[in-house]
Parts: structure tokens; sequence; C-alpha cells
């Protein structure tokens, strides 16, 4: 019955997925499609994000850090040899004459990602509660930090630059897509039940066997597997960046898809993707069209920001759980499938 459930969540949310897609191609729309596939590597970033903090109960901030990662590495491995002496001319020997297809620098973004978090976070994992999310947030700024100041490998604090772009709208929508089932088979796996007991009653779940710190452990690795592939799609769809776009401003965008569609769901995780990218599109083209039309005396800035943020703290009033706070929306359709007409 269960898996029942999670196949229709998945063909319904994969649908949507393609139908989003497949509309943005048909309407043929350079910018829709710009939009749309910024959705969907949105949605890579904010289900790996839902994968730990859904099932764990821990809020973490340095998702975006571990999305950094994976840009700077697939970035690093795919630069053309000839450009790399221009956009990197300190990086390593056993780097410089590395040039490999973005897609395969976009699996070892997300591998390298991966990696890091399997070093440095099972000590973090012990943590609960606010010292977790402070630890976390630490982590985020070591990371950070690290980005900004290893001038040999990322640029620095300067635009890296020379990226080629690989990531077209039906590549990031398979990605999503398969995040969206990775997520999905994540949740009922053992060391998703087993996490999830750990988030409704820690003690509890131990005095059963549970181990709390490897089972956050486990999930951490896989959101920063998807948080470094998310990364490595987002960069090869820029083609340029520097460490100053993966800090604040991308961390609560993500935190606020997350938060409004409800963290504790795949669904509330894709759905909070498509209702804040919608909003944020609108007011966005609103706060535009006002400014040309000189309507105030000055230019209006951050009216998409304040609404975001507006948004999220109504929902959490309102709405703790999300818009999706608890089940699945396989849940509902199979359900009212088996009750009959």
């Amino acid at each position: 019955m269960m898996a029942r459930r999670n196949w229709l969540t998945f063909v319904l949310l994969g649908g949507v997925i393609v139908l989003v897609a497949v509309a943005a191609e048909l309407v043929g729309d350079r910018l829709l499609l710009r939009i749309t596939t910024n959705l969907c590597i949105s949605m890579v970033l904010v289900i790996g994000l839902q994968i730990f903090m859904g099932n764990s109960g821990i809020l973490s901030f340095a998702h975006v850090g571990f999305m950094g990662v994976g840009a700077y590495t697939s970035a690093v491995l795919t630069i053309p040899v000839q450009m790399k002496g221009m956009a990197l001319p300190n990086l390593y020997p056993f780097l410089a004459d590395v040039q490999m297809l973005p897609v395969v620098g976009m699996a070892l973004g997300g591998l390298t990602a991966a990696l890091v978090a399997a070093l440095a976070v099972y000590p973090l994992m012990r943590l609960s509660d606010a010292a977790a999310v402070i630890t976390s947030f630490a982590l985020f700024v070591v990371l950070h930090t690290i980005m900004y100041h290893w001038s040999d490998v990322t640029n620095g604090p300067r635009t890296l630059f020379g990226i080629p772009g690989g990531t077209t709208l039906p590549l990031a929508a398979g990605v999503a897509i398969a995040a969206v089932l990775a997520a999905l088979l994540f949740k009922e796996s053992r060391v998703g039940r087993l996490l999830r007991a750990s988030r409704d009653d820690e003690i509890a779940a131990a005095s059963l066997g549970a181990h709390i710190p490897r089972l956050r452990w486990q999930a951490f690795i896989v959101s920063a597997l998807l948080a470094g592939i998310g990364g490595a799609l987002w960069g090869h769809f820029i083609t340029s960046f520097s460490p100053k776009q993966l800090w604040l401003k991308e961390t609560f965008v993500i935190l606020a898809m997350l938060v409004i569609g409800g963290p504790r769901t795949v669904t509330g995780a894709v759905v909070g993707v498509l209702i804040v990218t919608a909003s944020f599109e609108s007011l966005r083209s609103l706060e535009g069209a006002i400014n040309r039309a000189d309507i105030l005396s000055e230019p209006l800035v951050g009216m998409t920001e304040l609404t975001l943020a507006v948004a999220m703290i109504a929902v959490l009033a309102l709405r703790p759980g999300g818009i999706c706070p608890s089940r699945e929306v396989g849940y509902y359709l199979f359900r009212r499938r088996a009750r009959g007409p």
C-alpha cells in the first residue's frame, strides 16, 4: 500500500515537472525557458534540503555551501584548457590540462560535495536543536570563506568565467524528476523511517537501537549530493558566477521555498518551488514595470524579497507545517480511490 502511494506521488509530481517543461518549450519564449530551467534547478536544491531537514527535523544553513562546492568543482573540470589560463592563471598543474564534458563535471561536482559532507559533518550530527542550527551556519561560513579566498581554484572574490553552458531545460527537468524519485525512495527506506522516528522522539528512537548520528550523517550526504548536482547545473546555466551569489540571499530563497511548501513532504518541496518562483518572477516583473513607468520619485527596490519574507512569516504563523504539512499528494488520491465512488 505504501509503495503504491509513493509511486502515485512520483507520477503526479513528475508529471507536473514534465508539464511545466513541455509548456515552456511549446511557448518558446526565451525568458520563459530561462525561468523554467531555473525553476527545475531550484527544485533539485530544495528537494536535496528536504531529504535532510524534512526527515531529521534539523534546519541546515550549509546547503548552499555544498551547492557552491558542486558549482566550482564542475566549473574547474569543464572550463576549456585555453580559457583556464585567463580565468584561473594560478590553477594547479594537475587540473590545468583537464577538460571534461559538462554532464561528467556535474556528476563529479555532486560526488565531491557528498565526499566533503561525509568527511566534515559527522561530528556535527551528534548535536540537536539550536546547537545543530548554529554549527550548520558555522560550516556554511567556513565553506563560503574557502570559496572566497582560495583564488587558485575559485578565482577568489572575482567572477569565475569561461564555464561552458551545458544546462538545458530537458536536462534540468530530468534531474529534478530523478531528485523527486530519490527523495521518495529515501523517505521510505529504513534509514528514512528511523530518522523520522528520531525526529519525532529522539529518546524513544535511540532506545530502540537507532544510531541517530549515523542516520543524520547518511541523510546529510544524500542532501549534499543533490546540492552539489544542483549547484553544478546552476553554474553551467549562468556560465559565470562569484561567491557573492552563493551567500545569504540564495540561502533565504531556498529555505523559504521549503518552509512555505512544507519541509516534511516531497510534495511540499515541489509545491513551494512552484509557488515561490511564480510569485518571485511576477513581483520582479511588476517592480520593473513600476520603475520603467516612473510612478515613484525613486526606483522601487527590494519588493520581491520583502514580499517573500512576509509570506514566509505568514505561513509560519498560520500554517507552521507549510502548505503540504504531513502527507504526500499520493496519499489523498489513493485514499479516495480506496473508498470508491
